[in-house]
């Protein structure tokens, strides 16, 4: 797959590359933490807002880039990778998951704004079938992106056209790094329109209104632990990915792909399991009882 040649050349000195292994460990990590968001949240019939529907979506993207990682190994160590059905699968899960996975951090940015900019008539506006099908359309444009290696958009006949992720086209791999950073600024701008809103209605709010003001500072404090996490992870990977080819070292490419896969881990974390419905489910499914500080807090729109 993206790091099979490196791989194959650690088989061939009968080692196991220690960067292959790292990934392993981290798709295990985040098939773990994405299944857990799963199921808490298919188990749980009040957690069907459009809110959760996209928090759901984000978690099989990550969940599916985990496996990934997961079968990434098994094929280069396990599974002979010069069969070319074996590594265009393995490539073709990787790109639609992780575009899957940015993608739905990109709708829940969306949503957030939607949230406060139409705050009166958002949850009569944003119905669940408009969910699914936005979710349906990130699915499908990701799964056709993913599709493309097979379709012929490799480089397994000419390698000198390769990027840092083999076999997928020096070409290819620029429009999708381009295309992420396109992604990173409008969600810039969207976080940067959320605060402004979010500030303006805290300012309107009187002292008895308190609460709401802080939860809407804490949502903006959210968005911006997310963005933070977000470009971190992924802005070394995608600027390398416009300036570096296959002929660069391998380990600079391990060195930028790790974090980026690290972005899946933190994903549940921001999203799912600070939520406090889900934190409910989690400590019902658990321990059977709710701590009073959960219990008696109500839902707002700023909870993400």
């Amino acid at each position: 797959m993206i790091l099979s040649l490196a791989a194959v050349a650690a088989m061939s000195s009968g080692s196991v590359n220690p960067w292959d292994i790292a990934l392993c460990v981290t798709g295990t990590l985040i098939s773990c933490e994405n299944a857990l968001v799963i199921a808490v949240l298919f188990y749980t019939p009040t957690l069907r807002a459009p809110m959760f529907i996209l928090i759901g979506s984000l978690a099989v993207a990550d969940l599916l880039a985990g496996l990934g990682l997961i079968l990434n190994f098994v094929f280069t160590y396990l599974v002979d990778s010069s069969v070319e059905f074996v590594t265009l699968l393995s490539v073709g899960l990787l790109i639609s998951a992780f575009s899957a996975s940015i993608l739905n951090i990109l709708a829940i940015t969306v949503d957030r704004y939607l949230s406060l900019y139409n705050a009166l008539t958002y949850h009569t506006e944003r119905t669940v079938t408009y969910t699914y099908v936005m979710v349906a359309l990130i699915w499908v444009l990701c799964l056709t992106l993913g599709l493309l290696p097979a379709f012929g958009w490799n480089c397994l006949r000419d390698e000198y056209t390769c990027s840092i992720c083999w076999p997928v086209t020096k070409i290819n791999a620029v429009v999708l790094a381009v295309t992420f950073l396109l992604v990173f600024a409008l969600m810039m701008q969207l976080y940067l329109q959320i605060c402004k809103i979010a500030f303006r209605h805290a300012q309107q709010i009187a002292v008895q209104h308190q609460f709401v003001a802080i939860s809407t500072t804490k949502g903006v404090s959210t968005l911006s632990a997310i963005l933070c996490a977000f470009g971190a992870c992924w802005l070394p990977f995608a600027m390398y990915s416009i300036v570096a080819d296959s002929s660069y070292p391998i380990i600079y490419t391990y060195a930028t792909v790790l974090p980026a896969t690290c972005c899946s881990v933190i994903n549940p974390i921001i999203y799912a399991f600070r939520n406090p419905d889900i934190q409910k489910s989690l400590w019902m499914a658990c321990c059977g009882c709710v701590p009073s500080n959960l219990s008696l807090r109500p839902r707002t729109s700023s909870d993400v």
